[in-house]
């Protein structure tokens, strides 16, 4: 069974930085996160980024498409502004530097692969590329998942010695067939759609993740029926819970 921690920071620390940055990996990792959550993404001309969304105007002072933008002009963009007056300056990082930012930390991760409409398979082959070359030998590898199923398939074919998460959002029920096609050795849902019975994920030998969990009632009730890790915009109100 995959070792998930108690808590993985959702997007860094999204709750207290702004998401998908260093500055929230950063802060995390103040928090007392050991583990971070982030999206994976590609520009115009193949570089892959941090970003969630598919366009850029919500978390940066940029405009359009990601995947009509190039690094370049992404590399000028602000991505802290949007948080507040105090994040002015942020920018929006590259998976290959924020590998290396994480190993100074200590840090594993939670990579998702977040990919533009029809850019599944290059997407996910650019992240397992980058992850090869850069990932520091001898250290726990990271965690792929991802919502999109042909960025998941690739995942397995191009690199089945990465561990992967299946992500779930609405259809809890299909998580054994899915983790069986997909040879994911985590299982992650939505807090708003859990199954049943948690404890038969954990009888399938995978380990079992719920996203996102602020609150420390409700983080403390599923770690109480058996979750592993919860994932969450506030690692340290979750990790006292």
């Amino acid at each position: 069974m995959l070792r998930l921690p108690k808590v993985i920071g959702h997007r860094g620390a999204a709750a207290s930085a702004p998401e998908n940055t260093l500055a929230s990996i950063e802060r995390a990792a103040l928090l007392g996160a050991r583990w971070v959550e982030f999206d994976a993404k590609l520009t115009k001309d193949g570089v892959v980024i941090l970003m969630h969304d598919d366009d850029l105007d919500r978390t940066t002072t940029g405009h359009g498409p990601v995947a009509e933008a190039s690094w370049p002009q992404i590399a000028k963009l602000d991505a802290g502004a949007w948080f507040g007056p105090g994040w002015h300056g942020v920018r929006v990082p590259r998976l290959d530097e924020t590998i290396a930012r994480l190993a100074s930390l200590g840090l594993n991760a939670n990579i998702e692969i977040k990919p533009c409409p029809g850019r599944e398979v290059e997407t996910a082959a650019a992240v397992i590329e980058l992850v090869r070359k850069r990932w520091p030998k001898g250290r726990e590898a990271p965690l792929l998942s991802s919502f999109a199923l042909e960025s998941m398939v690739t995942a397995r074919d191009l690199a089945p010695e990465l561990p992967r998460g299946l992500l779930i959002w609405d259809t809890p029920e299909i998580w054994r067939a899915e983790a069986g096609r997909l040879g994911c050795r985590s299982v992650h849902f939505s807090s708003d759609h859990l199954p049943a019975d948690l404890k038969a994920v954990k009888r399938a030998g995978l380990g079992l993740a719920v996203y996102t969990v602020n609150d420390r009632g409700q983080a403390r009730r599923l770690l109480d029926a058996g979750v592993d890790c919860i994932i969450t915009d506030r690692p340290d109100t979750i990790l006292a819970a």
